[in-house]
């Protein structure tokens, strides 16, 4: 009698999972943002978390809590991904055509360096700094209003060169692109 009781509840939690899992998961919902630079295309893959009234960012806030900090996934879930289809040179790095993985150094949370691993497939709370193609500066800025889901854009700005942007809460961090 206990046993079939405690099956019964067994069931009854994996039904209850099963149906709130996809309410769970569309909090961070996937999200693609993809550029064309001269010809050549760039894709940043990602799940885009929102604020919800929390404090993302600096002492206290919300990234503070991770394991990586202050390397951040750089959105939610997986690691959030970078693939290029040509050589370019991300900020002054160069960056061979490929899949990489973004993370970003926040601990000051008004400048910022994006770093770009080699590493793939892991989940974004997963970070090994010896495995870093390399660092770069990014330019930091504030948006007119806050940023309420993560967002990244990639865009042309002529010729053979471009710009990564990721947007959320109160910063605006972005980076020069130049296809080879």
């Amino acid at each position: 009698m206990k046993r079939v009781a405690v099956l019964k509840q067994i069931l009854a939690a994996i039904v209850l999972m099963t149906a709130t899992a996809p309410f769970v998961w569309a909090q961070s919902p996937a999200a693609t943002a993809t550029g064309n630079i001269n010809g050549k295309t760039i894709a940043v893959r990602y799940s885009a978390p929102s604020v919800r009234g929390r404090q993302i960012f600096g002492a206290g806030g919300l990234l503070s809590m991770d394991p990586t900090y202050p390397a951040w996934r750089a959105g939610a879930n997986a690691a959030t991904t970078f693939t290029t289809d040509s050589d370019v040179m991300v900020g002054t790095l160069a960056v061979p055509k490929g899949t990489y993985t973004l993370y970003a150094w926040v601990q000051n949370p008004d400048a910022w360096d994006l770093i770009i691993s080699k590493q793939t497939g892991q989940w974004g709370l997963s970070y090994d700094p010896k495995l870093d193609l390399g660092r770069v500066k990014m330019t930091m800025s504030k948006p007119p209003a806050l940023v309420e889901t993560l967002k990244y854009s990639i865009a042309s700005k002529g010729a053979a060169s471009g710009e990564l942007r990721l947007e959320w809460e109160h910063r605006v961090a972005m980076v020069p692109i130049t296809v080879k």
